[in-house]
């Protein structure tokens, strides 16, 4: 191995569709590894452009966040690209067939699991309420949480669509994401990055309606 994990970010842009409805997207692509070995965190849109960052460097896995299709519609090739595995919660197999109806993810994330990629140690988090099989992924070590589209830099993901559900994902923030330390940098699906510290005052009061 040479060197410590690092994470690099990839912008990727393309269109959500889910409910009849279709938007125009930017994704957070995450590529973490080292010089040898990475995974990528949701493969958004554009797998020439993922293949072209992760250069000559062994891709393993392909973590999937959730299954709306501008996170997972460029896995299959990618996956089929560069022989790493796509790995997806279960309880999000039923969005994951209205992208992929003819390929399955090839493995499924469990809660409490690690994914290891070089000098990395991702914990997943099933965080349901975006999606139902929506999951984070946090290292302590390298003192960040991958929150999908569960959390952003200013509130919770959204939960006006189907397959969605504000209390749960609330439910899920309390729980899952606020008990980590307050320092945590949590890089998100869309848009900026923020900590959990910064989110928490005014997570606090989505709390108070959620319940």
């Amino acid at each position: 191995m040479s060197g410590a994990a690092r994470i690099e970010r990839l912008v990727t842009s393309g269109q959500f569709t889910l409910d009849g409805g279709t938007w125009d997207v930017d994704n957070n692509v995450w590529i973490v590894g080292d010089d040898d070995e990475v995974i990528v965190i949701d493969a958004a849109h554009d797998a020439d452009a993922i293949a072209e960052a992760v250069g000559d460097r062994r891709l393993t896995a392909i973590v999937c966040t959730h299954a709306h299709n501008d996170h997972i519609d460029a896995a299959p090739a990618l996956a089929d690209r560069t022989g790493a595995t796509i790995w997806l919660h279960p309880d999000d197999l039923s969005l994951w067939k209205q992208t992929h109806p003819d390929r399955d993810p090839d493995a499924h994330l469990v809660d409490g699991q690690i994914i290891e990629a070089a000098g990395a140690d991702l914990t997943v988090l099933h965080t349901p309420g975006h999606a139902p099989g929506a999951v984070c992924l946090h290292d302590p070590g390298l003192g960040v949480v991958f929150t999908g589209d569960t959390l952003f830099q200013g509130g919770p993901g959204a939960t006006g669509r189907s397959y969605s559900h504000f209390p749960t994902i609330i439910d899920s923030i309390r729980t899952r994401l606020l008990t980590l330390p307050p320092e945590t940098k949590v890089l998100t699906g869309h848009g900026d990055a923020t900590t959990i510290g910064t989110e928490t005052p005014h997570l606090q009061e989505w709390i108070d309606r959620g319940h």
